[in-house]
């Protein structure tokens, strides 16, 4: 967080609130991820089979943007993940089960729900969030930098 700007994080936050808002408008549904990939899997509730194509293409997005950035920008990566293959695993299994049992992800109740004045999302966005901070806590201060 050392270039941290203010008018970066709100141009970003509108972006990606326009992102969803549009997204919204043409689709019929909320953009959240584990929701559009779970209907790529055949996991994802009601409507699970219907609109694969724009779920695909919205995942093929999220994975090809960043390496359009990186071909667009002469900005080079300032830090790498450095922790080992082991943390990062459990930790992408902690998220998708977080997912599960909280019925949905950060875009979906943190970005889309919140938008929509949703008590559900309220919850779980605060249970993340605070799981998140005490993890943090945990991890870099108590336990030593994992």
């Amino acid at each position: 967080m050392e270039n941290f700007t203010p008018v970066s994080a709100l141009i970003g936050g509108g972006l990606i609130g326009l992102a969803s808002g549009i997204y919204l408008l043409l689709n019929g549904r909320i953009a959240g991820i584990s929701g559009i990939v779970g209907g790529l899997l055949g996991r994802g509730g009601n409507d699970a089979g219907s609109a694969t194509f724009e779920r695909l293409a919205f995942v093929i997005g999220l994975i090809a943007g960043p390496f359009l950035l990186l071909i667009a920008s002469p900005i080079t990566a300032t830090s790498l993940v450095t922790s080992p293959m082991p943390i990062i695993v459990i930790g992408g299994l902690l998220v998708g089960f977080g997912t599960t049992l909280g019925s949905g992800c950060t875009s979906g109740h943190g970005i889309c729900g919140l938008s929509r004045f949703s008590t559900r999302s309220l919850v779980a966005t605060v249970s993340f969030m605070g799981a998140g901070f005490v993890t943090v806590l945990v991890t870099r201060h108590l336990v030593g930098g994992l």
